[in-house]
C-alpha cells in the first residue's frame, strides 16, 4: 500500500490524472487471457517525460513499483502489478513527434498504437511494418519486443526500433540509438531495452524505421493436406528465397473457429495464408514460383484476395483468430504458448505439439508467424474448472521441459 504523504506527492504531481477508481484499477489489473494477478494500488498518465522522471524519483524515494501500461492487449501478463505499485498508463503520451521522410523514420511517444501511426503515415508513401494483430501501443510492443505476421520480410520489433528514449528506475533520462543507418561506437543500449518489459527503463520516445509502401500486394489462402505438408512448405518457400511478406498458419481447428467468428468458408484443413509485395510484374512471378512449390506438398491450390477490401478481410479474419478460438468454447478462457524454434525445428515441434494436445484432452487450436518460426497453442481451459487448468499448465511446463532441446539446435 501507498503511504499517506506518497500519496500526496503523487497527487501533487498528477492532479486529476492520479486514479485509484476501483474500475480503473481493476482494468489495470487484468490481461487478455487466464493470467491474472493483484491490482496496482493506482494509476497515473503521465503527459511528458519529465512527469516520468519525476515519478520514478518518487517511486525510487519510496520504494513502491512503476509498471508500464500501453494498450492492454497481452496475453501473457507482462503488464500485471503483482505486488501493487502505481501503474503508469501512457495513452496520453500518443504523439507522432517526428517524420523523417528521407531517412524513412519516425520519432514517437510510447502510447500511440501501430494503427494511427500507420493512418498519419499514409499520405507519406512508408508505413510501420510490425503487425502483432491487436493495435497495441508502441511503447508495448518494443517492450515485448514484438513480433508479427510481417516480420518474416521487415523483422521484429529489435530490427525496426532504432533509438529509445528511456526513463531509468531513478529517474535519469537516457537516450540510445542515433538516426544513422548503423553504428559501431558503444554498447547497442537499444536492444538492451528493447524486450525488457520495462524491468530496466519506461520508454518514454521511440526512433522507427519505416519501409516503403510496396507497389504491388497480392495476397491468398492455400489448403494443405496436413500440418507436416504444410510447414514443410514454409521450409521450403523460405529456403528458395522467395521474399515472403507475410505466410501465416491456421491449423483445422483453427479455421473452423474462424470460419464461424468471421464467415468465412475456408476448407476445414491446414492453412497457409501467404502475402507478397513487390512490383506488379516481380509480385506476379513470385506468387506462380511459390504455387509451385505448395503444389508438390500437394496444396489444393489459391483462393485469391485480388482487391484490398479483400485482403483487409483476410487479414483482419486472421487478426481474429483469439477471438474466434475463444467463442468457440463459450465462457473459456485462454492460456497462450509462444513457441519459437529454427525453421529447421519447425516441423516437428508443431506435429509433436499437436499430438501432445490430443492426448491430453484439451481444446488447443495451433496458428502462428510460421515464417520465423514461430506459433501458438491456444489452451481454453473453463476458469472454474481446476482440473483443466491444472492439466494446462501441466501440458505446458512438461512439454517445454521436454521440448527445450529444439530451441538450441
Amino acid at each position: 500500500m501507498l503511504a499517506d504523504p506518497t500519496l500526496a506527492d503523487l497527487r501533487a504531481l498528477f492532479g486529476e490524472r492520479l486514479t485509484r477508481a476501483p474500475g480503473i484499477l481493476a482494468e489495470h489489473g487484468q490481461s487478455e487471457s487466464l493470467m491474472t494477478a493483484g491490482l496496482p494500488d493506482a494509476v497515473v498518465f503521465p503527459c511528458s517525460t519529465e512527469e516520468v522522471a519525476a515519478l520514478a524519483k518518487l517511486a525510487s524515494r519510496d520504494g513502491f513499483a512503476l509498471i508500464g501500461w500501453g494498450a492492454g492487449t497481452s496475453l501473457e501478463g507482462h503488464a500485471l502489478a503483482l505486488d501493487g505499485g502505481v501503474t503508469v498508463d501512457f495513452r496520453h503520451m500518443n504523439r507522432l513527434i517526428e517524420l523523417r521522410p528521407e531517412d524513412r523514420l519516425a520519432t514517437v511517444q510510447p502510447g500511440i498504437t501501430r494503427e494511427e501511426l500507420n493512418t498519419a503515415l499514409r499520405t507519406s508513401g512508408l508505413f510501420f511494418s510490425v503487425d502483432p494483430g491487436a493495435n497495441a501501443s508502441l511503447g508495448g510492443m518494443a517492450s515485448t519486443r514484438a513480433s508479427g505476421t510481417t516480420a518474416v520480410r521487415y523483422g521484429t520489433m529489435r530490427d525496426n526500433v532504432m533509438g529509445l528514449e528511456v526513463v531509468l528506475a531513478d529517474g535519469r533520462v537516457i537516450r540510445t540509438g542515433t538516426a544513422a543507418p548503423k553504428s559501431a561506437a558503444g554498447y547497442d543500449l537499444t536492444a538492451l531495452f528493447v524486450g525488457a518489459e520495462g524491468t530496466l527503463g519506461l520508454i518514454t520516445e521511440l526512433r522507427l524505421r519505416l519501409h516503403g509502401q510496396p507497389e504491388a500486394v497480392m495476397a491468398a489462402t492455400c489448403a494443405m493436406p496436413s500440418i507436416g505438408a504444410a510447414v514443410e512448405c514454409v521450409i521450403a518457400t523460405l529456403q528458395s528465397g522467395l521474399p515472403l511478406a507475410r505466410i501465416e498458419f491456421l491449423d483445422a481447428e483453427t479455421v473452423a473457429s474462424c470460419n464461424a467468428y468471421s464467415r468465412t468458408s475456408l476448407p476445414l484443413a491446414p492453412q497457409l495464408l501467404v502475402e507478397f509485395h513487390g512490383s506488379s510484374a516481380g509480385a506476379a512471378d513470385d506468387v506462380a514460383r511459390f504455387g509451385e512449390l505448395a503444389a508438390g506438398f500437394g496444396s489444393e491450390g489459391f483462393r485469391w484476395a485480388e482487391r484490398q477490401e479483400d485482403r483487409t478481410r483476410l487479414w483482419k479474419m486472421r487478426h481474429d483468430a483469439y477471438p474466434a478460438i475463444l467463442a468457440s468454447r463459450p465462457g473459456a478462457r485462454a492460456i497462450v504458448t509462444d513457441v519459437c524454434v529454427p525453421i529447421s525445428a519447425l516441423a516437428v515441434a508443431v506435429e509433436e505439439t499437436r499430438a501432445d494436445i490430443a492426448v491430453s484432452g484439451l481444446p488447443g487450436p495451433i496458428l502462428g508467424h510460421v515464417g520465423d518460426g514461430n506459433f501458438h497453442a491456444i489452451l481454453m481451459v473453463r476458469p472454474d474448472a481446476t482440473e483443466e487448468i491444472a492439466a494446462a499448465k501441466g501440458w505446458r511446463t512438461g512439454w517445454q521441459s521436454a521440448r527445450s532441446g529444439l530451441a538450441g539446435r
